[in-house]
């Protein structure tokens, strides 16, 4: 007989209790990954499951859900052995990730690291797949000076090293359960040196961006900043005020993984969403909170609003 393959932990949402389920899988992140509030999909149909395969010192995780919102606020506690980075490999669906004033958004086949233990905010519209490499961060640390210049960045996974990491994750992951522990262990060590190189090659990538185009992206969101209320803000009005072309101004966003429009948009929408925790607008009404940041249609606000919080506007403002 052969050796036997990697134990895995299985764990879905679909073997509790629906009106359970959301205590469930906080608990069930908290302890596999780091504690975080999570806000299900608007629809309300929660849906996680995980595989959790130990790689030597590393941990792989193949995870399917439907839409979610995950958030981690400073302060939070969180165990020693949960001091990581991880790596993220979108499989399918719509991915974007928040941490340190950078957001990225993936496709299938993009990596992007985060610190777990940091604040961070995941948001995914739809139902999608990843893998996720939980990577201790004193390995990380002895391997990459100032690794956390390297998160939120995203990584191309249909060229360079972003390409070959990517598929060699996503094959290991895909073979997990056909390989015997002295195939799939020393994979381990491989991944990581991949994911090495590529998180050097993402902070590379986003450090060379010139000193002009660093400089004009700067004008430009200075510029956003202050004309956010109004609702005729868009790029040819920017690209004119700030004196450069509108394919250049989308170009400064691409480098980022966004567009300049839906800048804006979650501008507006983080405004909006700190005025109405703001004691000293509990009487203004939702929308004269929504004009006053530029929204000149009240339902496409209210949407907005839902699919990027979790929850609409009234309910939001009425949460503890």
């Amino acid at each position: 007989m052969g050796l036997p393959t990697p134990t895995a932990v299985r764990l879905s949402t679909t073997e509790v209790p629906k009106r359970e389920r959301h205590g469930w899988l906080c608990e069930v992140i908290g302890r596999e990954y780091v504690k975080v509030e999570i806000r299900p999909p608007a629809d309300g149909e929660l849906f996680n499951e995980m595989t959790i395969y130990p790689w030597e010192k590393l941990k792989l995780s193949v995870i399917r859900s439907n839409a979610i919102t995950i958030e981690r606020f400073a302060g939070e506690p969180y165990q020693a052995s949960q001091d990581a980075y991880f790596a993220v490999i979108l499989l399918s669906g719509q991915y974007a990730l928040e941490q340190q004033g950078r957001e990225v958004f993936l496709k299938p086949g993009d990596l992007t690291f985060y610190d777990a233990t940091r604040p961070h905010r995941i948001h995914c519209p739809g139902s999608f797949s990843k893998l996720i490499v939980s990577i201790p961060r004193t390995i990380l640390r002895d391997r990459i000076a100032g690794m956390e210049h390297s998160t939120a960045l995203r990584i191309p996974g249909h060229e360079g090293i972003g390409r070959v990491a990517s598929g060699f994750l996503r094959c290991a992951a895909g073979q997990a359960g056909s390989l015997n522990p002295r195939e799939f262990l020393p994979l381990a060590q491989q991944s990581l040196d991949l994911l090495t190189m590529a998180a050097v090659s993402a902070r590379q990538v986003d450090i060379n961006l010139s000193r002009s185009r660093s400089l004009s992206l700067h004008r430009v969101k200075d510029f956003v900043e202050r004309h956010l209320a109004d609702p005729d803000l868009d790029t040819a009005l920017v690209a004119r005020a700030v004196g450069l072309s509108s394919r250049y101004v989308n170009a400064l966003f691409e480098d980022k993984g966004t567009s300049l429009m839906r800048h804006i948009w979650q501008r507006r929408l983080e405004n909006c969403r700190k005025d109405l925790r703001d004691p000293a607008h509990a009487g203004h009404r939702l929308s004269e909170i929504a004009f006053r940041w530029g929204f000149n249609d009240l339902s496409h606000f209210s949407r907005a609003f839902k699919q990027r919080f979790g929850c609409s506007p009234r309910e939001y403002r009425q949460q503890d």
